[in-house]
This record gives C-alpha cells, structure tokens and sequence, in this order.
C-alpha cells in the first residue's frame, strides 16, 4: 500500500509507543455534579493523556471524534493552525496511533478537516486504520454564506470516517431518524388499513426488456400496455404478487396506470445517512459562536470556528448508543463533552493549557446546570450528570525503569493488565491481588503491601505461604512482585510464570 514520506517519519512511527504512561490526577476542586461520574476533562497534552488513558480504555471506546488543527496557515488567537506540513504530519500520526487502540472493536472515528490536510489525512488514516475501514468522507456545509474577498468561497469542511472493523461497524451502526417531512411523502389516499404509502415501482420506464411489455386489465376493465417505445417498471411476476397481496394502487377510480405500494410500516424505521450535510440541519461555525456560546458565556471569546452542537448529535447518533464512550482528544470548546452529556453517554474530552479551564470547564458546568442552548430543547436536557476534571501526573516509570514512588497498586495494576492482555482495566476495579483472567490465564499482583504485609519476606514476594493466601484460579498463572522463593522447579510444576517488578513490566 502507498505510505506517505516526510521528515523524521521513522521517528514518528515510534512516537506512540515511546510516550512514557503517565499518571492522571484528579482536581476535586475544579470537578463537578456527582463525585464518581465516568466523564473525564482532563488537561494537559493529548498525546500523554492518550497513552495514559490506554491502560484503562484500550478497546472500550465506541466514537472517537476529533477536530485537529487544518494548518490553514492563518492564526488564531486560541492556537496555532500555522504548522509547517512535515510538523502536522508528525502531530497527528502518533495520536492517531493511540486512537485507535482505544476504538472498540465496533466503533468509529470521524474527523473533521479541511483541503489543507485532507489528501494527507485520507494516506495516514488509510495506513493506520487500513483501507478495507474506511467508510465515507461526509462534506459539511460549515457556512451557508458567500466570502467576496477570496477567489472561490469555501463554504464546506470534510469528516473522514473510519471503523475500527468495518464489517462489524456497519451492522452496529445507527439510522438517522426520519423526519416528519419525510413522514409526509407517505400518504393513504385509499384508506388501507395497512397504513400510509408510497409508490415503489410505477408506472413505465424508457428502456428495459420485451418482457416488461405486456397487458395490464385495470379493475375498470381497460386494458392498457406500455406506450411504444416504453415499458412496465416491474415484472408480470412482480406485479401478480403485489396485486394478490392488495398492494397495487389503480388511482381512486380504479382506470389509472398501476403504481406498487410501499408501506410506511414496511421499511427500516430509520434512513440512511447521506454524505452531504447541510447547514439548515446540522448548524454551521457561525450559528455555533454567535448564536450558542456567546449567550452561554458572553465572557468569554468564543473560538473562531467552533463545531455546532447538531453536527456532534448526527455523529453521535450514528455512531453509539446511550452509555457508549465516546472520547474528543482535541476539545477545544467542549462541543464533543457537552453533546455526549445530553445524549447520556459517558465522555473523555483532553484539551491541552488553559483551555480546559477557561472554555471547556466553565461551558460543562452550565450544561450539568442544564443549560438550554444547541440541541437541549431537541433531546429533552434538563441537566444533571457531573465530570472529574484531571491533570497529567508524573510517568509511571522513571528514566531508570523503577516505578514511581506515588503509583498506587490500582495504577499499577491498570498497567500490569494492559501489557499482559491489551485490554482496558477499569479505575474502579476492585483492589485484589487476582487482577482476572483472560484467554484462559489469572494474573496476579503483589505490590504496595497489597496483602497487608511489607516485610522483606512479606505481601510483595511470592513465598508458599503467599501462594496459599492467593485467591485460587483453576488453570495457568502469572504472577507479579519484587522477587520470589519458589525455586523454578517449583513454578514450572504450578503453572505459575513468575515476572519480576518494576523489571517484567512493560513501560
């Protein structure tokens, strides 16, 4: 396949898999509604947030969207969009690296970009999500107004959309729900207890078979054919069925050509998303700044460009279910975190300096408030919820590969269970030595005076007294901790790998 080439690539390709996991501290006094809430606004680079989220949402994540820089060269008083190409490449490979890791295995990301990067964008995301996961690139009408002072207007930008598993994703994916104009275009002019229709097949085509030339007797006793040179649009098989199923429309006096009906109650309840996105449906930047977040903080600066709250509805509506987690590592105002809260669905939002303070902080409060704006009246939000606000702490390892004084046992455990599995561990899993089992094998880990004992011969080494303690798992094992008695005899005949910390785990 076609790889993209720029400066420092190969450097770039590691970049991920070199970023050190870091901690992620809770600020209580910055979060806010109810204390245990799962969202998560966390501050600070997204890159070390990302790796540091890996180990407890690896594959656990339904949409991702994300709404980087486009490198317009223009600047912005909230960021900088002037980044030299290689520079944007480089930027976005790895975090996209880490993206995907966290998708679940039916979910999608969808990016919003425009002509700048786009073509560029498409090669990578090809690369790191494969070609065969590519689902459409959606063109949203992002302004519906006309700049005279350029040499063409641009009034759209791109959303590229990719599954994780394509297959998978598309038998999970959601419908948009019709609307009632288009509930209108079925109608019951005969008063079929069936309920509301449409013409499927009608009346004569232009081109087509001599097979599809034949007579028709109408209930009025007419017999018509298709005029020279034209042909019935179904087949006589076709036709006889939908007639002796009483699904065949002849006009109120019965003598007019035979239209094939097609109930409302019939078909899929939802419609298929199109790829052009208009502003009259899922609002426009403008609408969004001058309409939505300047009456929801008139003190504070809007961002130039931010995304409106319907277009985030449609995305997500497609994309997940009520409780699925659907994570923004480029939050910017916080569209992504506030639309996923009136839709009930767990969010992470990652917004990197005072931006998660000054914008995205004060915006999710009144929406836990319950604030009116954007889709609210929509979906019926009348607040409630809360999120822990985060910043990144210290990495869990040091530059010598020793584990950090301040890592507790859940951390540690988190990140245990990742390596060994590549599967997220929640943050609120119990605190027991026996981390699970998975593929067959229990994990285990002694650290941090887990059993209650520090001494030397203690909690954290692995003795047969220790072994016995252990809750028991019926099969294979690993087994965690600073050193072990056991002699490896011993282990081999017990089905136990022994790993060593800090040293066996992988950072």
């Amino acid at each position: 396949m076609p790889q993209l080439s720029w400066y420092k690539r190969e450097e770039d390709l590691t970049r991920a898999a070199l970023t050190p996991y870091r901690l992620l501290q809770p600020v209580s006094s910055l979060s806010y509604g109810e204390p245990y809430s799962p969202n998560m606004l966390i501050e600070g680079n997204n890159l070390d947030a990302l790796k540091a989220l890996l180990p407890y949402y690896a594959g656990q994540v339904r949409c991702i969207f994300i709404d980087p820089p486009y490198n317009t060269r223009n600047a912005f008083e909230h960021y900088d969009d002037n980044i030299e190409h290689s520079q944007w490449l480089s930027m976005i490979y790895p975090r996209l690296d880490l993206l995907r890791e966290l998708l679940s295995k039916d979910g999608s990301i969808w990016i919003t970009i425009d002509d700048n990067e786009s073509h560029y964008l498409k090669v990578i995301c090809d690369e790191i999500f494969g070609r065969a996961n590519f689902v459409n690139s959606v063109v949203w009408e992002k302004d519906a107004g006309r700049k005279n002072d350029t040499d063409i207007s641009s009034s759209h930008d791109y959303v590229l959309i990719y599954a994780r598993d394509r297959k998978i994703w598309k038998k999970k994916r959601n419908l948009l729900d019709r609307t009632e104009e288009q509930k209108k275009r079925y109608k019951n002019p005969d008063k079929d207890p069936k309920g509301p229709w449409r013409q499927g097949a009608d009346g004569t085509a232009k081109s087509g078979s001599e097979s599809l030339r034949y007579e028709i007797t109408l209930p009025s006793g007419r017999v018509v054919t298709p005029p020279s040179g034209n042909f019935w649009r179904f087949s006589r098989e076709t036709f006889e069925k939908a007639r002796l199923e009483d699904r065949v429309y002849f006009g109120r006096k019965g003598d007019s050509l035979p239209v094939i009906k097609k109930y409302l109650s019939d078909i899929q309840e939802g419609i298929v998303p199109k790829t052009w996105w208009p502003s009259s449906e899922v609002g426009s930047n403008q609408g969004a700044r001058r309409d939505h977040l300047r009456k929801l903080l008139p003190d504070i600066e809007p961002f130039a460009t931010p995304k409106p709250e319907q277009l985030l509805q449609r995305i997500i509506q497609i994309a997940t279910n009520p409780g699925d987690i659907v994570l923004d590592s480029f939050l910017g105002s916080g569209t992504t975190a506030a639309v996923a809260q009136k839709m009930g669905r767990p969010w992470i939002g990652i917004e990197m300096g005072k931006h998660a303070r000054s914008h995205c902080l004060p915006r999710l409060k009144k929406v836990i408030d319950g604030e009116q704006g954007g889709i609210s009246e929509a979906v019926g939000w009348v607040g409630g919820g809360g999120f822990r606000f985060f910043k990144l702490g210290p990495p869990v390892f040091d530059e010598n590969g020793c584990i950090h004084k301040d890592i507790s046992f859940e951390h540690l455990a988190a990140h245990v269970w990742f390596s060994e599995t590549g599967t997220g561990r929640s943050t609120l899993a119990a605190r027991d030595t026996f981390l699970g089992s998975h593929d067959g094998i229990g994990y285990y880990l002694l650290y941090n005076g887990i059993l209650g004992d520090d001494s030397k011969v203690g909690g954290n080494v692995l003795t047969r007294r220790i072994l016995r303690s252990l809750p028991k798992f019926d099969g294979p094992k690993v087994i965690y901790g600073e050193a072990s008695s056991m002699t490896q005899e011993q282990l081999d005949e017990l089905e136990i790998i022994f790993k060593q910390t800090p040293y066996d785990i992988k950072a």
